[in-house]
């Protein structure tokens, strides 16, 4: 059906700064909502940020919300720029997508989903 892959995930000292990318594929449709989520060890999955289709409108998490930037082209490629990294943004990033138009803050909105990116930031 569609995949999902994620890339440039890596360490980086705090402060420091990452683009992560998603690359969304196998269907001709593209109107499609793509988000990012992550989850660290031992937390459950959280929201970051995510982007509409129709309107490229996005949301943000509070804890991320002007240091994260997320964005996509006219193709199926979303990307989340991350910058003043801190320690406690170290997380398996994941990239997520669904045909519908939101954004959407819900892990339940989406229905596609990558096998995630690996961010640390080091103190």
């Amino acid at each position: 059906q569609v995949a999902l892959e994620e890339s440039g995930g890596g360490s980086v000292q705090a402060g420091g700064s990452l683009r992560v990318s998603c690359v969304f594929s196998g269907s001709t449709i593209s109107r499609y909502t793509m988000g990012w989520f992550r989850q660290a060890p031992g937390k459950e999955r959280e929201f970051v940020a995510a982007i509409s289709w129709r309107s490229a409108s996005t949301y943000y998490a509070d804890s991320v919300k002007g240091r994260f930037t997320i964005s996509r082209d006219n193709a199926k490629t979303v990307y989340l720029q991350m910058n003043s990294l801190k320690p406690e943004d170290t997380a398996v990033y994941y990239c997520a997508a669904n045909e519908n138009f939101g954004p959407s803050s819900n892990e339940l909105f989406y229905k596609y989903w990558g096998q995630g990116t690996q961010v640390t930031v080091s103190s």
